[in-house]
């Protein structure tokens, strides 16, 4: 699956057009690599996004083309949310 549609349908970004712009930008990172909106994510991998002073890491644990708002949050665990200090581009 797309990493811009995992966000999305993961619900840990609200719009796919948004996941893009994090992504392209630099914000996300693919088991520790810089990931582009059309990165396959897959089980196993580990994402690490940054929303400006909040860094969330999680671990993709599956992926389906479309969930109900209520299991959404089954497709991935939170391995680590902190507050940065600097802010990130």
């Amino acid at each position: 699956m797309r990493l811009d549609k995992f966000l999305k349908v993961s619900r840990l970004i609200k719009r796919r057009t948004v996941a893009k712009d994090v992504s392209r930008q630099g914000r996300v990172l693919l088991n520790g690599r810089e990931a582009k909106p059309g990165s396959e994510v897959k089980p196993g991998d580990v994402l690490e996004i940054r929303f400006g002073r909040r860094a969330l890491t999680v671990r993709v644990e599956r992926t389906e083309e479309a969930v109900r708002k209520d299991e959404a949050r089954e497709m991935y665990t939170v391995l680590r949310e902190e507050e940065v200090e600097e802010s990130f581009p």
